[in-house]
């Protein structure tokens, strides 16, 4: 058995707030989130945030900060309405 593996903890990867998820941007995150089977990546890049999403080519938003990348639709939602909700499948903690 590999003792170095760290197994996959969702609650320990979901965001409890709005601003943990700042916070996470802030310090230079990168996210990737699955809501209602669609996978989206989010990234902090020189003070931005891009916002891409696999099942869309060529998808690729960057927004000047992360309460305007809160605006962004995930489906028909805002993420700033379901973050705390999202399944996080992968993230820089």
């Amino acid at each position: 058995m590999d003792t170095n593996t760290i197994s996959y903890d969702p609650e320990a990867y979901r965001f409890k707030t709005i601003s943990e998820f700042k916070t996470s941007m802030r310090y230079g995150a990168e996210v990737v989130i699955e809501w209602q089977g669609q996978e989206y990546g989010i990234w902090s890049e020189n003070g931005s945030i891009r916002i891409t999403c696999s099942d869309i080519p060529n998808e690729n938003n960057i927004f000047e900060n992360s309460d305007a990348a809160l605006e962004y639709m995930v489906g028909s939602d805002r993420l700033r309405d379901v973050i705390t909700q999202v399944t996080v499948l992968d993230r820089t903690i």
